[in-house]
């Protein structure tokens, strides 16, 4: 990548910035009205980490999708600055659409230290070799390839799955920690329902509640990287999924979290 071309996520995160309130025209997305949680979470990364000093990198972010967004609007992110330490610093990110809240954030960064490395050892739940190829992954196939298990014809990406970007992402860790944001979010849902159930396009109507994620080491996007989501729980039409996503040697690269709504019909 060329330092005059921007990556899709870096320009998905330009914003018009007025002290600590920033603001985005998000662009319209072919069919799909509903806005993408991922993106907006990630959008909301970008702003927490255009307050914080350059040193300090994504430590976790706990999320809250309190109301559906659409593509074609503004939204504006309002910061607050909760607190400033030698080693953290947390944000409050609240997004507005159409004056009403759509998202509430909360951040924490870090400032890198030494310490024990360490990350239990897992066997793969899918090895790359044994899986296929898939083409479109909802309305965001041109900017991840994807391997999920043979078979699958799903309009969905369900885990276990091997996912990279089709392009290099700038090497700046906020950037890919917003990558890996927007990439989190393409699994859990479906991944969420009770293993009995069988995922079908008209099982029933389906939405992120809260979306948390650890970042543990650094990310490189356009490397393949295995995204493993089990559920632990569901009831009161309410689905938890745990992820891990693993860079291709096996180390753990970050931790998710999610509960999603499943109005099954």
């Amino acid at each position: 990548m060329t330092t005059s071309t921007k990556s899709w996520i870096n320009r998905l995160t330009q914003f018009d910035r007025d002290g600590d309130t920033f603001r985005i025209r998000e662009p319209r997305r072919g069919a799909v009205d509903r806005l993408f949680g991922g993106l907006i979470a990630a959008q909301s990364l970008a702003a927490a980490g255009a307050t914080v000093d350059a040193g300090k990198l994504p430590q976790s972010l706990h999320t809250y999708f309190v109301r559906g967004g659409r593509y074609d609007a503004d939204v504006d992110f309002h910061v607050e600055r909760t607190r400033d330490g030698r080693s953290f610093a947390t944000r409050r990110v609240t997004a507005i659409q159409d004056d009403a809240v759509i998202l509430e954030m909360i951040v924490s960064f870090h400032q890198p230290e030494p310490g024990v490395d360490w990350s239990p050892d897992v066997t793969p739940a899918l090895e790359f070799d044994a899986a296929a190829g898939k083409d479109s992954i909802l309305d965001f196939g041109e900017w991840f390839e994807l391997r999920t298990l043979p078979g699958d014809r799903s309009e969905f990406a369900v885990p276990p799955f091997w996912i990279r970007t089709r392009v290099a992402i700038e090497d700046d860790p906020l950037i890919r920690a917003c990558t890996l944001t927007f990439m989190s979010d393409l699994g859990p849902v479906p991944a969420a329902l009770p293993p009995q159930v069988e995922l079908r396009a008209e099982l029933g109507f389906a939405a992120s509640l809260d979306h948390s994620i650890w970042f543990h080491r650094p990310f490189a996007p356009d490397q393949w990287h295995r995204y493993e989501v089990r559920p632990v729980n569901h009831n009161d039409s309410r689905g938890l999924a745990v992820g891990s996503l693993y860079a291709a040697n096996g180390a753990l690269v970050a931790s998710v979290t999610q509960e999603a709504l499943w109005r099954i019909a």
